[in-house]
């Protein structure tokens, strides 16, 4: 008679030098405060913001219509669209509720949400640098792992949270 073991947890200790996982109960419905203002009604929630690889990961919620921005990724994107809908305006599909979405390389696109869209949040996970261009591919900024760490350490002091709130995200 063997013993069954399927439901035993793994018996020999992690690596020493393993980071902690990140597990965020409630992420979409949590403390305003943990909603970082990136424009004017549009914020970003940290999920992880991965500074050895050069990723972050988050909740986008917008609750405006109208153009977001227009950037490009040099690295690939996925975003799954929990909430509302966008679209790009260089692109003849639209990303609803429950859709996933793959950016190659390369792509560079001018987010809009459509006016009858009373707020859109969508799940991303940006590899890389996102830069912002004119509609001829001029740079006018970027973003990167390091510009949304400082901005999440920015925004948690400045509501009380302390700007080492943000550590918890970053690995």
């Amino acid at each position: 008679m063997t013993e069954d073991t399927s439901r035993m947890p793994y018996q020999l200790p992690f690596p020493k030098d393993a980071q902690e996982e990140i597990v965020i109960p409630n992420a979409m419905n949590c403390d305003d405060r943990l909603w970082v203002p990136q424009a004017e009604n549009v914020w970003f929630r940290p999920l992880c913001l991965n500074r050895s690889q050069g990723y972050w990961m988050n909740l986008l919620k917008v609750r405006k219509a109208g153009v977001l921005s227009r950037h490009r990724h040099p690295q690939p994107v996925h975003g799954f669209v929990l909430k509302g809908r966008w679209h790009y305006l260089e692109h003849d599909w639209v990303a609803e509720e429950g859709g996933y979405v793959y950016e190659p390389p390369g792509e560079t696109h001018t987010l809009v949400v459509p006016d009858d869209v009373e707020e859109m949040v969508t799940y991303f996970q940006v590899n890389g640098v996102m830069c912002y261009v004119d509609p001829w591919g001029k740079v006018t900024g970027y973003e990167d792992v390091f510009t949304k760490i400082d901005l999440c350490r920015r925004h948690f002091e400045n509501v009380g949270l302390g700007g080492d709130y943000v550590n918890q995200f970053i690995r």
